[in-house]
């Protein structure tokens, strides 16, 4: 059988027995939804748990719209100019919005990259700027301690919009709501306080309730309110295949529901190799952000087994601290030692990617140089096709494979057997 991945800005494909494969990961189903603008139209008509923005927004406000930076596949071109749309019918005035980038501890837009998310006929015409940690007020704290400190033009605004995805967080739960906020825009103190709860039990993919990050991502809101969102379901392609519009609690959770109902994916066994990959770009831009589909694949490898990670990584390491912490480590127990005893944003992806390690070996397929790769203490490839071979050679030629096409968005869960 012939295998294609999504591969940087265009794809690659491998071979393998079809005798060989478990399961490969795909949605449970999916809506045929052929215009995005209409389902977001329906999503506004229908607000989840609050009024209309006609009823909500007023002329003469001064709105922020907060939305995700490059590194996410949120379709912002796609849903900015209807929410937009809806405003100015609501009497607010363009010059009265801003479009903020949620970079989070993320690396500041090119204009270019502005342009594009922003979509030709906008860009220009609204005022649209990256959120800045130098520029940020306290507002107050979570009930564990973790300090809110937001961008100035998000927390003195008279109206807040939250737009976003909603996909699998590794120790977030999911990804949308008030996340656009908290980390969103931001300080690092803020977000490393926030994320440091990642080694708890409760901070996992899929998990909500009891989940110790989400909890201070969503109580922000009673220091910042947030007056509406729009979040969407993404299909394999990155096409809007649902939006969600109204609470950021009510409307998020239905967000979650529907997510759950499509990509959670029951697996009738775990395999002894898994191939992953984030789906291309911008999801594989570098390590930072491509290690998500890592974290989802331990859930399908058996303990002692391979995963073949499949990222192009054009951008490197993607971090200055998380490069830090790779660069310094002598094992993957060392990264792990270290994040219990100093919690420091950037060096949690490499105790992610360490806490995978200690499940199963990991081979990468990537642009990146074979030292670097090694580095992380990964085995680097040209191929797939390479890596499979190696990985048959090592756990047996009758060796059960999964496949990941899409692994930062697909959860493989074994609960799910009866319905698989």
């Amino acid at each position: 059988m012939k295998i294609e991945f999504g591969y940087g800005k265009s794809n690659l494909s491998f071979d393998i027995d079809e005798e060989n494969i478990i399961k490969i990961l795909q949605l449970n189903c999916s809506n045929n939804i052929t215009d995005e603008t209409e389902e977001i139209e329906h999503a506004l008509n229908n607000p989840i748990g609050t009024g209309t923005i006609g009823e909500i927004f007023k002329p003469g406000e001064k709105i922020v719209i907060i939305t995700s930076d490059i590194t996410r596949p949120m379709p912002t071109r796609v849903v900015l100019p209807v929410l937009v749309n809806r405003l100015i019918e609501a009497g607010c005035s363009e010059s009265d919005m801003t479009v903020v980038f949620a970079l989070g501890n993320h690396r500041k837009h090119t204009e270019e990259e502005k342009k594009y998310l922003m979509g030709e006929a906008l860009y220009g015409k609204i005022k649209c700027l990256d959120s800045d940690v130098t520029d940020c007020v306290a507002v107050g704290s979570s009930k564990s301690g973790t300090p809110y400190e937001i961008f100035k033009k998000v927390a003195e605004a008279d109206r807040r919009i939250c737009l976003g995805n909603i996909e699998y967080h590794y120790f977030a739960g999911y990804s949308g709501g008030a996340k656009a906020i908290m980390p969103g825009v931001s300080t690092p103190k803020a977000i490393q306080a926030n994320h440091s709860k990642m080694i708890l039990d409760a901070a996992r993919a899929g998990y909500i309730d009891g989940n110790p990050v989400r909890q201070d991502i969503d109580d922000v809101a009673d220091f910042v309110p947030i007056d509406f969102i729009i979040n969407v379901v993404l299909d394999e392609k990155k096409r809007i295949l649902k939006a969600f519009a109204g609470h950021h609690i009510s409307a998020h959770r239905e967000g979650c529901k529907y997510l759950d109902s499509l990509y959670s994916v029951g697996i009738p066994k775990r395999a002894e190799i898994v191939i992953t990959t984030p789906g291309g770009y911008p999801k594989d831009i570098n390590v930072y952000q491509a290690q998500k589909s890592l974290d989802n694949a331990k859930h399908a490898v058996k303990d002692g087994g391979i995963i073949i990670f499949v990222a192009q990584c054009a951008e490197g390491l993607g971090e200055k601290v998380f490069e830090r912490w790779i660069n310094e480590a002598e094992s993957p127990e060392d990264i792990i030692n270290k994040i219990c005893s100093h919690f420091e944003l950037g060096g949690h992806k490499a105790a992610a990617i360490a806490l995978v390690q200690k499940k199963a070996r990991i081979y990468m397929v990537s642009d990146l140089d074979d030292s670097l790769v090694r580095k992380m203490f990964m085995v680097p490839f040209d191929s797939v096709d390479d890596a499979l071979k190696s990985a048959f050679k090592e756990c047996g030629r009758d060796a059960g494979v999964i496949i990941m096409p899409y692994g930062g968005s697909t959860l493989p869960c074994e609960q799910n057997l009866k319905n698989s």
